[in-house]
């Protein structure tokens, strides 16, 4: 997806306009005429003799001046996006004035040429120039203006819910259990009477999931790297836990070049652990599957459970939850999902996102 436009110290610095030049954003701005033509013309309806030429003399007015801003905002929109907020505003509004004078003063000089010498069918198209010309620049004036500050307020407020959500975000990311941190520790000194190498790889992975978690939370990593990620975890946590955790891993189905969200599987692990394995005497086995279908990526992690209640609602597990949510939403808005599910005396997450393999610096619209 596109880097986002806006300086994250503060407002927004460049206008947001949306992509005129979409089928979606031509077909809104004709629905949109047409309705406002429709309601003009009942609204006229006492001072017109018919009602239907009054509609379709209205509706086609509108439909060109409608589509010919669009063309203008459409070819503009790049160009206005490197300016100020206020700059490019003045020049958007004063595009959409030409705009409209230009497709008055040519309907005006159509409507005086072909009913020239026909009263009746004059009816159809302005009469005083002057009249017909300011009443349109004022309508266009009020219009365009109150548009543009619609788009720059609605941006503006998609700005401050991304903002707020990062912020949970980070507040999440940049947390570190501190069991398991003195836990790691503990076994480490250990070890290095015992076995100092894989002291020191221990030292190594703990210093490399303290990097991943510190990240920019902005930033895409491939799947390959997620997963060595949480592989990380794993040994340190099978250091202190031994044969009481297995892993099994099956995932060779999956792109790996796909680019997700950083800490977006580990933390499931952590929580496999930590909720799971740890509370049972004699341990258990986490599964971690994936799944690749129709461009969509699905990875199940899958683990074994003391026989409680409302395991989901515990609050370490649930903040996890929402935070992975909040990163995949942010990734792919409305497109990607994570599903909790408990059956009996085991619990499964499920995360379900569309492949990427283009390479992101940044994921906010």
């Amino acid at each position: 997806m596109a880097a986002s436009s806006y300086d994250s110290r503060g407002p927004a610095t460049t206008l947001h306009l949306p992509d005129f030049c979409a089928a979606r954003a031509i077909l809104a701005v004709v629905l949109i005429v047409e309705m406002v033509a429709i309601l003009f013309a009942l609204a006229r309806q006492t001072l017109q003799q018919n009602f239907w030429i009054d509609l379709a003399s209205c509706s086609l007015f509108l439909l060109w001046l409608g589509l010919g801003c669009t063309a203008v905002l459409c070819r503009a929109r790049t160009w206005l996006q490197k300016m100020s907020v206020p700059r490019a505003a003045t020049i958007a509004l004063a595009l959409l004035m030409l705009c409209v004078t230009v497709v008055s003063e040519v309907v005006f000089r159509l409507g005086q040429f072909w009913t020239s010498g026909d009263a009746g069918a004059l009816s159809m198209f302005p009469r005083d120039h002057g009249a017909f010309m300011l009443r349109n620049l004022g309508v266009g004036f009020i219009v365009s203006s109150l548009a543009l500050r619609y788009f720059y307020v609605s941006a503006e407020g998609k700005r401050n819910v991304e903002m707020a959500a990062q912020a949970r975000i980070r507040a999440l990311q940049a947390r570190i259990r501190p069991h398991f941190l003195f836990n790691s520790m503990n076994t480490i000194a250990e070890l290095t009477r015992s076995n100092p190498e894989r002291a020191e790889q221990a030292v190594e992975d703990l210093a490399d999931l303290f990097r991943a978690s510190l990240s920019d939370a902005h930033t895409q990593i491939p799947l390959r790297d997620e997963f060595e990620i949480a592989k990380t975890h794993q040994r340190i946590e099978q250091l202190r836990l031994g044969p009481r955790l297995q892993v099994v891993w099956d995932i060779d189905s999956l792109p790996m070049r796909a680019q997700v969200p950083g800490l977006i599987i580990q933390p499931l692990l952590e929580n496999a652990v930590y909720h799971g394995i740890e509370m049972l005497p004699d341990g258990g086995t986490i599964s971690i599957v994936g799944r690749f279908q129709d461009g969509r990526i699905e990875i199940e992690v899958r683990n074994p459970i003391p026989l409680q209640h409302n395991y989901v609602e515990r609050e370490g597990n649930r903040m996890a939850l929402e935070n992975i949510g909040q990163r995949l939403e942010l990734a792919w808005p409305g497109r990607a999902s994570i599903e909790t599910r408990q059956d009996g005396n085991e619990f499964s997450a499920r995360l379900v996102f569309p492949c990427n393999e283009t390479p992101t610096q940044q994921f906010l619209a």
